[in-house]
């Protein structure tokens, strides 16, 4: 019998690919007479520069999306948990549970543990101790029929200290909107941004941010890899080169491309550091050369487990450079949460985010009732 071979089709020659389209990375604008001048206050022919509109920035590859990485990192965001999940494990929330629980009996000595765990958790001796005396004076006249009734008037008594600094942070229309972060070393300020550049990112606002911190070694690199993450653009100009000056620069490229916020960082400082903190001045002197609005804001980073030196860092960054807003960051795990009563109480200063976890969405918007209701007891309050 005869067998028929079918012939085999030549198989096709395989396409090479193209090369994937690179990541941006920004660079500074054509170097500016600050970025040659060793101070810029004094750097010649700076005042001829910005009577002039601004120089256009160099040219600048589009941001193209790493489809696979976004999706990497998407995939390793956790589901969002709520303010009690976030808060009922710190410190300051188990004191107060454990009061509760353990001692539920409406009392002189409910009141006065009651005292001693808000001075404990930071909130402070003078204003726990007329917190407490408002309390035990009601409870007196038998306004409260038992603990949980108690609790209730406590409750709203720490909303009430909170809610007139629940003012969230409002970009507006102005463009860009300069955000200048400030603090002392170790707060969280790099990654506070990292988290507001994705905030406002996915509210579909162009951000653009400014390696201003020059000085921590590494910093200029981590701010990268946070602008790599969420495909935003940085501008530096590599460790140890003059903060206003980079400043000045990510300005400029700012107000050339049109972008809606610009988020600058700055190095760390402890507020008894004169040097440093005047350097902070500096910063916002230039950037009003160009922008006699900017900084339309100088947030403030203060970690939450610092406790009472919080309050004279606050009072210091004031009298330098004007702070308009505060971020407090780890409040999830620790004792120290009281602070945010103290400095609503000793400055009234807008409390615009909170940090309650590591990822970019654990940094919340302050919420006063929310807060509260996180670190007191389910079953006797709310």
């Amino acid at each position: 019998m005869l067998k028929f071979w079918k012939k085999k089709p030549a198989e096709p020659t395989p396409t090479p690919a193209a090369d994937p389209a690179p990541v941006e990375e920004l660079a500074p604008p054509a170097p500016s007479p600050a970025a040659d001048a060793g101070s810029l206050d004094s750097a010649p022919g700076l005042a001829e520069v910005l009577a002039e509109a601004p120089p256009a920035p160099a040219d600048v590859p589009a941001v193209t999306p790493d489809v696979e990485e976004s999706a990497v990192v998407e995939a390793a965001q956790p589901v969002r948990r709520s303010w009690r999940d976030r808060l009922s494990g710190s410190g300051f929330a188990k004191s107060l549970t454990s009061l509760f629980v353990r001692n539920p009996k409406l009392d002189d000595d409910l009141l006065d543990e009651l005292e001693t765990a808000l001075i404990t958790a930071d909130v402070g001796v003078e204003a726990s101790t007329n917190l407490v005396e408002d309390l035990r004076r009601r409870m007196h006249k038998r306004e409260f029929a038992d603990a949980s009734a108690l609790l209730a008037a406590l409750r709203a008594e720490l909303v009430a200290l909170l809610k007139p600094v629940e003012r969230p942070l409002d970009v507006g229309t102005q463009a860009p909107f300069v955000i200048l972060t400030v603090g002392i070393n170790g707060v969280g300020k790099t990654t506070t941004i990292g988290k507001l550049a994705r905030r406002y990112s996915d509210e579909g606002r162009s951000v653009i941010l400014a390696a201003g911190d020059t000085f921590r070694a590494a910093a200029v690199e981590q701010l990268k890899t946070w602008g790599e993450r969420n495909k935003v653009p940085v501008v530096s100009q590599g460790q140890d080169a003059d903060s206003a000056s980079v400043i000045f620069d990510a300005l400029q490229t700012a107000r050339a491309r049109g972008s809606q916020v610009l988020i600058a960082d700055t190095a760390g400082r402890l507020h008894t550091q004169g040097g440093l903190m005047d350097e902070l001045g500096k910063i916002a002197r230039v950037m009003k050369k160009l922008d006699p609005a900017a900084p339309h804001e100088v947030l403030m980073v203060i970690d939450g487990t610092t406790g009472q030196n919080a309050i004279s860092q606050v009072r210091q960054f004031l009298q330098i450079v004007g702070v308009t807003g505060l971020v407090v960051t780890k409040l999830d795990g620790t004792a120290k949460g009281g602070v945010m009563f103290a400095l609503a109480r000793e400055f009234g200063l807008p409390i615009r985010y909170v940090g309650l976890g590591e990822t970019a969405t654990d940094l919340r918007t302050f919420n006063a009732e929310a807060f509260v209701d996180g670190l007191l007891p389910q079953a006797l309050g709310n």
